[in-house]
Formats: structure tokens, sequence, C-alpha cells
């Protein structure tokens, strides 16, 4: 271990709460994992509660990253570095707010579609949800729709995400959308769809909810939604 490095150790803890609070801001943008897992567990030691530590250090942290990236100061390659370092603070935080009982923001399922592999947006979507205090259960790819029902079934989500990048998997949507219709149960989920190839006519064509341009819109759209629904 360097003296730098020794020294930015110590660094952290000498912080007062908020000049620490705003220093994981400016790690979690740096992609910055040991620190955030390290600047996580000192609030924690100076009696911040999981909660607070989540919604204070790390989801306004990955709001910032969110907006930088639906402005293009931030690419693709950063975010992930960024949402890797959340997950460090997240591993921590998640028992401890199982424990404590703290409702998500909402919860979601999101997969790729039949036929499709690609999952790097769908990561995006699923590790930015996730930065935005939501609970996320990843299907992963190459979805069919026995998957996603069985996924609905088990978590009874707020949110069904789906993603596709092929435009012979764009229609596969329209199947797992209609057969919800069939089973009745379209109405229970927020149906939210994403991909390079899709955009907002083709959203309501299969008759998702709304399209998702990218991680950044996804983010916005889910918390308006659930705003809708919670009011309602």
């Amino acid at each position: 271990m360097s003296d730098d490095q020794y020294e930015e150790d110590l660094d952290l803890n000498s912080l007062n709460d908020e000049e620490l609070s705003e220093q994981m801001h400016d790690d979690l943008y740096d992609g910055m994992e040991e620190e955030i897992a390290e600047g996580t567990n000192i609030l924690l030691s100076r009696g911040w509660s999981p909660s607070r530590v989540l919604n204070d250090a790390l989801v306004a942290g990955m709001t910032i990253v969110g907006v930088d990236f639906r402005d293009g100061i931030l690419f693709v390659p950063e975010v992930l570095m960024a949402a890797n370092a959340m997950k460090a603070g997240m591993s921590i935080l998640r028992p401890l707010l199982a424990e404590t009982g703290a409702e998500p923001v909402g919860k979601a399922v999101i997969g790729t579609v039949k036929g499709d592999i690609h999952d790097i947006g769908k990561n995006l979507v699923a590790m930015m949800w996730e930065g935005a205090g939501f609970e996320v259960i990843d299907l992963g790819i190459n979805c069919p729709v026995e998957k996603y029902l069985e996924a609905l079934e088990e978590h009874k989500p707020d949110i069904l995400g789906m993603s596709a990048l092929l435009t012979t998997t764009m229609p596969y949507m329209k199947v797992v959308i209609d057969t919800l219709k069939e089973q009745g149960i379209r109405d229970d989920f927020i149906v939210l769809v994403g991909g390079a190839p899709l955009n907002e006519e083709f959203g309501d064509a299969v008759g998702a909810d709304a399209y998702c341009r990218d991680a950044a819109v996804a983010v916005e759209t889910a918390k308006k939604f659930i705003a809708e629904k919670r009011a309602a």
C-alpha cells in the first residue's frame, strides 16, 4: 500500500458526516468500490441508519451519475463503474435494510426477452434502479414468457422491465404483454420496455406503459409511475 493510499484511508475517517457523504458522491462518480464500502461502514459506525446511508450517500450520488449520463457527460463504461461501486455499498446495507424492514422505493423484475442475449443495457437499468433504491430481480437474458410470469407471481413487483437489442426479438415483448392481458393481470404491473431498436411508437404498439430511451430515463420513468400508482 502506497503512502498516498494510506493517507486517503485516514482521510475518510477525518471527514465530518456531511463532508464524508459528499466525498462518497465523488467516489461513486469515480467508481471507487473500496472507498464506498469504507465510507458506508464509517457512516454506519457513526450511528447513521442504513436507509439514511442509502439515500443520502449512495442514491444521492447515483442521481448525479444518472443526470450526467442522460446529458452525455458520462458514458456507459463510467456508469458501470459507478454502479459497481454502488453495489459495494449495497452489499453492506442490504441485509441491514432487510432487518429494519425498510421499504424499497419499489420492486422491479427485469430481463432480456427470448432469443436475445444482449445484457449491457439491461444490466445498466437494473443497476441504476438499484442505485435509486429499488429492489431489483434480474432474470438475465433469453427470457421466455413463462420465466417472466413465474417471477411476477413469485415476487409481485410493481414493475416489469423488458429489454431487446435485436429487431427480430422486439416483437416478443408483445407476446409477453398479450399473455399478461389474457391472464387478466396486465394492469397489476407497470410495464417498461427498452433497447436500441425500440422507440415510443413501438412501446405504444405492444401495449407497454412506457418506452425508456436509456437507464437514466428508466429511473425517472419508474419513479414517476410508482408515485402515481401509490397516489391512486
